[in-house]
């Protein structure tokens, strides 16, 4: 049987599990108070880098990514954004919907399932 290992783990959730070769991340939301949907964007693929290199992953390794937007109309500043970041040939499959997210202040939730190198 595969361990389960779980990193940067709290009360209500890990950042990061990995089973079987595959890494999950949290939802991932920028804290850093801007009101931008593109310094938010940035903000949060940030923290996707990071979590993933310290699974042992990165943004080519990408098998899903599901993006909640707390208002559509933030879609194409949001799409730019990642344009720019990810991986050439290696655009996962992705999934962008709108809601309700936890705090008023965030544009943006994002979560991540990707491929250990």
């Amino acid at each position: 049987m595969m361990n389960i290992q779980r990193l940067h783990m709290g009360k209500t959730l890990s950042e990061i599990a990995i089973h079987n070769g595959a890494v999950y991340l949290a939802g991932q939301i920028a804290e850093g108070g801007s009101t931008n949907i593109a310094d938010q964007t940035r903000e949060v693929l940030g923290h996707i880098d990071r979590l993933l290199a310290q699974a042992n992953s990165d943004k080519s390794r990408i098998l899903m990514c599901q993006i909640f937007l707390a208002d559509m109309r933030d879609f194409a500043g949001m799409n730019a954004v990642w344009g720019e970041w990810v991986a050439a040939g290696s655009a996962p499959p992705r999934a962008t919907v709108q809601a309700a997210l936890a705090k008023p202040e965030w544009l943006v939730e994002m979560v991540v399932t990707a491929a250990q190198r």
